[in-house]
């Protein structure tokens, strides 16, 4: 079957079951699994070892701050001198961090995983209330840094 064929069956709809997977994963499930064996490799590594059963929101608040220093996002200090600047003039000495977005997209992923390999919506450590406060925090910490306003949605009213 050509890779036309199958996309079209997929579209379509096919005869295939609905725990077939596609040969090839969607780039999203790519990087959810990706995402997810490396948090599993982070809660191994910790000494002692953590298991997922054990995994609470505060090793998942553990795992963001320690990719911080991975990050390629300039957040400035708030002792800077472009602190505030969208576009900096010059280069300054500023920490490069986890964008707030890459966070966001990473916990929404991991958050699906959890519950994909057999964890319960009521236990989810990704969706702590302590994950989502977190993540506004750096949200508005670099937003303020980066002279980037991030415009509130208005919530609908309700009839």
């Amino acid at each position: 079957m050509s890779n036309f064929d199958r996309g079209k069956e997929l579209v379509e709809g096919s005869s295939r079951s609905p725990g077939d997977q596609p040969a090839t994963p969607s780039r999203y499930e790519s990087q959810k699994r990706r995402d997810w064996n490396t948090f599993g490799q982070y809660l191994r590594n910790q000494r002692p070892p953590v298991s997922m059963s054990q995994c609470n929101s505060n090793h998942v608040l553990e795992f963001l701050r320690y990719l911080d220093q991975f990050g390629k996002t300039k957040v400035h200090l708030q002792g800077c001198i472009f602190y505030g600047q969208p576009e900096p003039p010059a280069p300054c000495t500023c920490p490069l961090r986890q964008a707030w977005g890459s966070l966001d997209a990473l916990i929404g992923r991991l958050r699906a995983a959890y519950e994909e390999n057999g964890g319960s919506p009521e236990t989810n450590p990704f969706a702590s209330g302590a994950i989502r406060v977190y993540l506004r925090e750096v949200k508005e910490c670099q937003a303020k840094a980066r002279g980037i306003p991030y415009k509130k949605k208005k919530k609908k009213a309700k009839k």
